[in-house]
C-alpha cells in the first residue's frame, strides 16, 4: 500500500509540510535502513516507502525553489503504473489559477532497478515534471509536445548532472 504524504496533514500549509518531513521524518527511515541486518541487501517494502516519500518531498522543495516555483502548491504521490500512461513514470497536473498542482511519480515497488537507482530516476521524474510546469505558460499543441518532451528530458539531465557533479564535489 502507498502512502499519500499529505494525507494526514493536509490542514498544514505545503511548506511546513515540507520541513516537517524533512526534518524529522527523513532521519528515521535512513536509520532503519542503516539498522537492517547484514544479511538484508535492500529495505523492506514498507521502509522503502516511507524513504521514497520522504526524499522526494525534500528534492521537491529543492527542486521547487530553484526553478522559482515557490508560489505553487505542489503535492506528490506515488502511485501504481494503472495511475499512468503506458510507458511513463510519472506525470502532473496543474491549475494555473490557483497555482496548484499535483505529481504523480511511480512507487519505486513497480521498478525493476535497484532502490537506490530508483531513487535517483523518482527524482529525475520529479525534477522532469516540475520543469513542464515552468514551461506551461508557452503555447501548447500536439505538434509541439515531441519537441517540448526532448527539451525537457535535455534540461533535467543537465541540471542533475550539474547538481550530482556538485555533490560529488563536496
Amino acid at each position: 500500500m502507498v502512502h499519500r504524504p499529505d494525507h494526514w496533514v493536509a490542514w498544514l500549509p505545503h511548506r511546513t509540510r515540507t520541513l516537517l518531513f524533512s526534518v524529522v521524518f527523513l532521519p528515521l527511515p535512513l536509520a532503519l535502513i542503516a539498522a537492517s541486518p547484514a544479511g538484508q541487501d535492500s529495505p523492506t517494502v514498507c521502509e522503502q516507502c516511507v524513504t521514497a516519500e520522504t526524499f522526494l518531498t525534500q528534492k521537491l522543495a529543492i527542486w521547487q525553489k530553484r526553478l522559482k516555483l515557490e508560489d505553487w502548491d505542489i503535492g506528490l504521490k506515488l502511485v501504481h503504473p494503472n495511475e499512468l500512461k503506458p510507458k511513463t513514470l510519472g506525470n502532473i497536473h496543474w491549475d494555473s489559477d490557483k497555482k496548484r498542482a499535483n505529481i504523480k511519480v511511480l512507487s519505486p515497488l513497480d521498478f525493476k532497478l535497484a532502490f537506490p537507482e530508483a531513487l535517483k530516476d523518482m527524482e529525475f521524474t520529479v525534477v522532469h515534471e516540475l520543469i513542464h510546469l515552468q514551461l506551461s505558460s508557452l503555447p501548447r499543441n500536439e505538434a509541439s509536445r515531441s519537441a517540448e518532451e526532448k527539451a525537457v528530458n535535455t534540461l533535467t539531465d543537465a541540471l542533475l548532472s550539474l547538481d550530482r557533479k556538485d555533490s560529488d564535489a563536496k
